[in-house]
């Protein structure tokens, strides 16, 4: 960038909400970022270059994330990195791309979507949903009550499942939405429903602390997730850590990473992670690709000698990452990244034991053009 000198620091833009509805999953993912920077920093920043990490609290609310990304514009942020839920990056993005930057976005998410300002480092169906599906049609209950908070990834993702599950022989009994921060009753209304079509599957896309509360209302209700689990794309080790063992033990849930993973890289993320952000620290999906994009972001700068957005997504997919998860890399077509599909559950540890998993990257297929909906995805797993 021609009005830098070689060693003026980058400054890049964190967008996460401290508070609010999702602010314990969004906290994680925050600190992710933030070990990333100080990792980058400490083998010498970008070309000699130190990476500044302009924070902003959106505080889970729109407008917010609106005058938060204008205001770290302002301070001359290059890049972002942030954004839990689809509606919080949908009013972000316009600002970003405005301005021609790019937004590094690491939430699983409902797919359907392309900006040539966005890199989208969290799964889409195809790495997911599919997953998941295919699982529990194998091991549990053909019968599906599906739930989400309203906002436009349950939606979405949601569709996407019942063609699943219609495909490959089960039946939605019903789909229910509740608001994103409900009340008591919104959840018993639900609870009433699962105990009345008893042994059911249960497809939650509740987030924040509405599906902390549903899980534990889920327990309270004597339901066995032996025979009638809730199964879920969100609910990591953040959201079992607010649930509690006792709510969490039995329950599925799919995801590209789980802190479980055994391998030297991610036994080296979690120790570090632990030691800056206290040992009994819960690392989730979303947080682990908070991680990696930065990681991402700091060899494609260092390649390209530059932290324009042009630069960056000429060179970003042209190498790959080996992050905690397994070898990543990025779509040069779609932006979207190569992941590794796993399905878990829930231990008496409160471990996720991992019973699926990808034996090789998956591309990403954020529009399904590939989509078969009476194929499983069992070409591609290891048990």
């Amino acid at each position: 960038m021609p009005t830098e000198t070689s060693t003026d620091p980058i400054k890049i833009g964190s967008l996460f909400s401290k508070s609010g509805v999702t602010a314990f999953v969004e906290k994680t993912m925050s600190n992710a970022v933030c070990l990333a920077v100080s990792e980058i920093n400490a083998g010498g920043g970008i070309n000699g270059r130190d990476l500044v990490l302009n924070e902003a609290d959106p505080k889970g609310e729109l407008k917010l994330f609106q005058s938060e990304t204008q205001r770290l514009l302002d301070e001359g942020v290059s890049n972002f990195f942030g954004c839990y839920l689809s509606s919080t990056r949908k009013v972000t993005l316009p600002i970003i791309a405005q301005n021609q930057k790019l937004l590094f976005y690491p939430t699983f998410y409902e797919g359907f979507e392309f900006s040539p300002n966005c890199v989208y480092s969290g799964a889409v169906p195809n790495q997911n949903t599919f997953w998941l599906a295919d699982y529990l049609l194998d091991n549990y209950e053909k019968k599906y009550l599906l739930v989400g908070s309203n906002y436009v990834f349950p939606y979405e993702t949601n569709r996407v499942m019942r063609d699943l599950v219609a495909n490959r022989g089960g039946d939605v009994v019903d789909e229910i939405y509740i608001p994103l921060n409900p009340a008591p009753e919104d959840i018993a209304r639900v609870i009433e429903k699962i105990k009345a079509a008893l042994p059911i599957v249960v497809f939650s896309t509740l987030v924040g602390d509405g599906a902390v509360a549903f899980y534990k209302a889920y327990k309270d209700a004597g339901i066995d997730p032996e025979t009638s689990p809730i199964a879920s794309l969100i609910t990591g080790e953040t959201e079992v850590a607010e649930i509690g063992l006792e709510a969490s033990v039995g329950h599925v849930t799919a995801a590209p990473y789980f802190s479980s993973v055994d391998s030297p890289q991610n036994k080296k993320f979690v120790t570090d992670y632990r030691a800056s952000y206290g040992q009994e620290a819960p690392i989730c999906a979303a947080a682990e690709a908070a991680y990696f994009q930065v990681h991402l972001f700091a060899e494609a700068a260092r390649r390209a000698r530059a932290v324009d957005r042009e630069s960056i997504l000429r060179v970003l997919p042209t190498f790959s990452f080996e992050a905690p998860q397994g070898v990543v890399r990025v779509s040069r077509e779609n932006h979207h990244a190569h992941l590794w599909p796993k399905v878990a559950i829930v231990d008496r540890n409160g471990t996720f034991k991992i019973v699926r998993e990808a034996y090789e990257p998956v591309p990403p297929d954020p529009y399904l053009k590939d989509f078969d909906p009476t194929h499983g995805q069992n070409d591609n797993q290891s048990f």
